[in-house]
């Protein structure tokens, strides 16, 4: 409630000089469906999204999740929590860092490809798809050293040929000299994969802006 206020407070105060929108990221997890349906049901956000970082109560941000299992089998155990999650909850405008867990495995990106989990990927894309929920494109990946954005342009290009057509960019800033890092990359990333516009939201409502 005081979060919401306070955002609520300095959009009235400050309309004249800046857009200021209001959203908030879910974390993603089944046995807390209901308490994220409240509070996407209790305030007006203009934007909302869904992420999964927890994995059998561990998230891959930490070595633990890593050891005693190939850095494939972990992968996979990911892409399969992101799928239960969305089919346990879909109330969200568009999904975070899809491939979130490449950045902190023993080789990151190094053997990571895409169809190694491609009945797993074309499953929550085609989710996304269905429900109309954007495909975040952050760039954190690139502060990560991955030389690409969560998820991968391999999975940007998959999106696209099954029919999504709904993106958000976001650079994942936790500090404010991070806000906008790498958006000039994924722009030119998007084009060479055939992307003509991206989404921001205003009261849940996706509006395009040409790349």
């Amino acid at each position: 409630d005081k979060y919401f206020e306070k955002m609520s407070y300095l959009k009235e105060k400050y309309s004249d000089k800046i857009d200021l929108r209001i959203g908030v990221e879910l974390g993603l997890q089944p046995h807390i469906a209901e308490h994220l349906k409240k509070i996407s049901q209790k305030y007006p956000f203009d934007f909302i999204i869904g992420s999964s970082h927890v994995v059998d109560k561990c998230d891959p941000y930490y070595p633990s999740f890593f050891e005693g299992r190939e850095e494939q089998t972990a992968y996979r155990e990911y892409f399969e929590c992101v799928l239960q999650n969305l089919k346990s909850y879909t109330n969200f405008d568009s999904l975070g860092h899809l491939d979130y867990v490449v950045r902190y495995g023993p080789t990151k990106n190094e053997n990571y490809a895409w169809t190694q989990y491609r009945e797993i990927l074309d499953a929550i894309l085609r989710i996304l798809i269905k429900n109309e929920i954007a495909l975040e494109v952050n760039t954190g990946g690139y502060k990560y050293g991955l030389g690409e954005p969560n998820p991968c342009a391999d999975i940007l290009k998959r999106y696209k040929e099954l029919g999504g057509k709904l993106l958000t960019i976001g650079s994942d800033a936790h500090y404010s000299r991070d806000i906008g890092s790498g958006f000039d990359i994924a722009y030119d990333m998007l084009k060479s994969c055939n992307f003509k516009y991206y989404n921001i939201f205003r009261k849940r409502k996706p509006e395009f802006i040409q790349l």
